[in-house]
């Protein structure tokens, strides 16, 4: 067993099992040949903000909610967040709960595989990221970065691949007002091609409510929400998908959870359940 680094997190076996439904299986069991179980997950605040104004770093979950997000990417083969996420908090995605590859653990055994979309390659990383540091220290894995580009800057892309990491390249379209799309189907399947057979979309905002629009919110098999409690004040970068309208042009709910569970969890309250179809 390896040394266990000072910033390792616990999280006991009394907490985990009321996650335990709302996970991938663990029997092997494959949610589909094709796609991979994909859970959407995300701390907020009362009035449903991730952050107090976009680019700024907030801190919403506690300490015993932290834990539990770590705990949580531990259960998922990969981790994926938006580029001005990493742009925003230069990242580590690795998992910090002790007993995991490089805390504890051998290998990188319970360490995910960190996503990032980036359609312009705008995210000029250096070999002093966080995320990259983590892999050299064997306490974490290079990430593979979502991409329209084509020819992706080739000093990013060696420092990737000497890593461990790649790009990986999708039909990735942009508005006139400058907003990015891309085929979440599609996404996901790529993934699964990966080996991936588990995906945990952990943000920012922008990808969340991506996902979260009608056309592609069947992906999502579980969903999971840290709520704290305080508010940020209007003006902060909200959840809140694309409004939906029925067929005589008024505003409809968007969706609707089923097999729902609340679980107070520290002064957070944790939310567990499914998008109802």
């Amino acid at each position: 067993m390896s040394q266990i680094p000072s910033d390792a997190l616990d999280f006991p076996d009394s907490d985990r099992k009321f996650l335990e439904p709302h996970l991938p299986p663990r029997n092997g069991e494959i949610k589909s040949p094709n796609l991979p179980f994909t859970t959407v997950t995300f701390a907020m605040s009362l009035d449903a903000s991730l952050a107090i104004s976009p680019g700024v770093r907030t801190v919403l979950s506690g300490p015993q909610s932290k834990a539990m997000t770590h705990y949580l990417r531990s259960r998922h083969d990969a981790i994926l967040i938006g580029v001005g996420t990493a742009l925003a908090d230069d990242p580590g995605l690795n998992c910090r709960i002790e007993g995991v590859g490089g805390y504890g653990g051998e290998s990188l055994q319970g360490q995910p595989r960190p996503i990032i979309i980036d359609p312009s390659a705008r995210w000029e990383f250096t070999e002093e990221a966080k995320i990259l540091k983590l892999v050299n220290e064997g306490r974490g894995r290079a990430p593979y970065i979502v991409t329209g580009k084509h020819s992706p800057p080739v000093k990013q892309k060696e420092i990737l691949e000497e890593h461990g990491g790649k790009y990986l390249t999708m039909d990735i379209t942009t508005t006139e007002a400058g907003a990015h799309r891309f085929d979440w189907t599609v996404l996901l399947e790529r993934l699964k091609k990966e080996g991936l057979n588990s995906v945990m979309i952990e943000g920012g905002a922008v990808i969340i409510n991506s996902l979260l629009d009608p056309s592609s919110q069947a992906l999502i098999d579980s969903v999971i929400i840290t709520i704290a409690p305080t508010w940020l004040g209007r003006g902060g970068v909200v959840v809140s998908p694309e409004r939906r309208y029925d067929s005589g042009g008024n505003s409809i709910p968007v969706s609707r959870l089923s097999d729902v569970k609340w679980y107070p969890f520290g002064e957070d309250v944790v939310l567990c359940g499914k998008i109802k179809h």
